[in-house]
């Protein structure tokens, strides 16, 4: 990431670089940004870093809070990578960039811990959870910025009107990226007619932005690499390492934890929903379809390096590689792995060998233009 005081200079760099191509969409939807990073400069000294009571605590003197931008559009547009420069290159120190299905986790996993306090006559029962919640989130940062805004649960869609509206009134400032626009979240949705109200809210904080550039360039990217590679050696783990570099342009990567039912899976590499790990780190482990299912609804994308030769005594690891196979392949989540051989020769005897083979088609099919163009499923 080229990080400098201002996101556009930083997106311009990159176009100078190579890196990317000019892209009128991209460029107006950046310039937008940089105007929003431009009032965020004053509108800061405003909310400090002093605790949500100080902010509310204005008078006459408090500037309007600044809109802030929901930009949506198909896959691979550069929604994601757009948000990321912005937030790299922010001023704002009490600000928080998070994937909007773990912020919705997050959510509920408070929302339940307050409850539960509320019947064990810890706290008064006439208090509302999403109000106390909005005033922790608020102390801890007011700029938020969510990947992949989706709506597909109606927990999910009572809750946040309520949340929402808290936070706004605070004064927070939001960012999201999302492949559908404001009207079509939730569609057809449980009880939709509960949540149209929160559609008009985020149409009245935020601008709403449409990139639709006729070009997906990570499906560019990602056709042009070899996805399944072998022999896993020390080259092809470099090469999978420019791989998620080439996926994530603009992005800075990070280590990050998956807690599933109080289980974590580790990667040592993500960013813009690309993730990267190794075989142990998922296999050699005791993990089930629930924790694979949740990788896949996480990351359209999975970078798995060192898929061993398979035999008898690996028979366990064996039976996890067919269920994350399962979990990916459901969810068209795009696979780029190194193995110790091609896929028809990982498994050929064990139990379970038989049943091996339709992993091998799969795997076969993984690597095919027709499926890597398919659409992630990440509800």
């Amino acid at each position: 990431m080229f990080v400098t005081s201002q996101p556009r200079d930083a997106y311009e760099a990159l176009i100078q670089d190579g890196e990317l191509r000019a892209d009128p969409r991209q460029a107006f939807a950046m310039d937008r940004l940089q105007d929003l990073h431009q009032q965020l400069e004053t509108y800061g000294l405003q909310m400090g870093a002093s605790g949500w009571r100080t902010r509310l605590s204005f008078r006459g003197g408090r500037k309007k809070t600044p809109k802030g931008i929901y930009m949506w559009g198909g896959v691979g547009r550069g929604k994601s990578m757009l948000m990321e420069i912005f937030y790299a290159n922010s001023s704002v120190e009490d600000r928080k960039h998070i994937h909007f299905h773990a912020f919705m986790q997050e959510v509920h996993r408070r929302v339940h811990s307050y409850r539960e306090a509320q019947n064990a006559g810890k706290v008064k029962a006439e208090k509302d959870p999403l109000t106390a919640l909005s005033k922790v989130i608020v102390d801890q940062a007011w700029l938020l910025c969510f990947d992949e805004f989706h709506i597909t649960d109606i927990a999910d869609a009572m809750i946040l009107g309520r949340l929402f509206e808290s936070l706004f009134e605070a004064g927070v400032v939001v960012i999201a990226t999302s492949n559908r626009p404001p009207e079509d979240l939730y569609k057809d949705g449980l009880q939709r007619e509960l949540f149209l109200p929160f559609i008009d809210l985020i149409q009245e904080k935020m601008e709403v932005i449409e990139l639709d550039s006729p070009t997906d360039y990570r499906l560019e990217r990602i056709q042009a690499m070899d996805v399944f590679l072998n022999p896993a050696n020390d080259e092809t783990t470099s090469k999978l390492s420019e791989d998620f570099d080439r996926l994530t342009t603009g992005a800075v990567p990070e280590p990050m934890t998956l807690t599933v039912q109080a289980r974590d899976i580790h990667f040592s590499r993500t960013a813009e929903g690309v993730a990267c790990t190794n075989f142990a780190a998922l296999c050699e482990q005791p993990l089930g379809a629930g924790d694979y299912l949740a990788i896949a609804a996480r990351f359209h994308t999975l970078i798995l390096a060192d898929i061993p030769q398979l035999g008898p005594e690996r028979r366990n690891e064996a039976k996890r590689f067919v269920t994350l196979i399962d979990a990916l392949y459901e969810a068209k989540v795009n696979l780029i792995c190194s193995a110790a051989s091609p896929p028809e020769a990982l498994y050929t005897e064990g139990d379970g060998a038989f049943e091996f083979e339709r992993t091998v088609s799969r795997l076969m099919e993984m690597q095919s233009p027709e499926y890597i163009a398919l659409e992630h499923v990440s509800g």
